[in-house]
């Protein structure tokens, strides 16, 4: 696991905590991936700069996110759920929370929802939520209803 991912689960009087920061490995690697294609097609293939230009400019919120490098962040104990992401942060009382939806996309990531005893619903931010099953379990740990829904296009 890299450095730049942790999280800790305990019993549930412990709390639940996840943070992780926007700079990774992964980003940089493939955006020098990307440039490095790009070079390659400029020289050898003789592409048009200008065209490879505007597809190097959908590296820039990459390049963004390894400048910035946000941190984002998920704490969860025994009174109620904490997460921020950005400039942006919320927290939502247990008593507020009817069940916990988490929802397997096409794309295998899991997106999480707290679904309200009002019938609202609250999607949490993906940067923010944790790897789906150490999160079903520290929910469960807690107590918190979970559903888990696979391949859902709308939710």
């Amino acid at each position: 696991m890299s450095p730049d991912r942790r999280w800790t689960s305990r019993v549930a009087a412990d709390p639940f905590s996840y943070q992780r920061q926007g700079r990774n490995r992964a980003t940089l690697w493939a955006v020098l991936g990307v440039w490095t294609v790009l070079l390659l097609a400029i020289l050898w293939v003789e592409a048009a700069p200008w065209l490879m230009g505007i597809v190097a400019l959908f590296t820039l919120p990459a390049l963004w996110e390894l400048y910035a490098n946000p941190a984002a962040g998920l704490t969860m104990d025994t009174d109620g759920l904490y997460w921020s992401t950005g400039r942006r942060e919320a927290a939502l009382s247990w008593s507020e929370v009817d069940h916990m939806r988490l929802d397997t996309r096409l794309d295998f990531s899991v997106r999480a929802t707290a679904v309200l005893t009002s019938g609202r619903k609250v999607r949490l931010p993906y940067e923010c939520t944790p790897p789906h099953q150490r999160f079903e379990d520290a929910l469960q740990a807690l107590g918190i209803r979970t559903e888990r829904h696979h391949f859902s296009l709308i939710g």
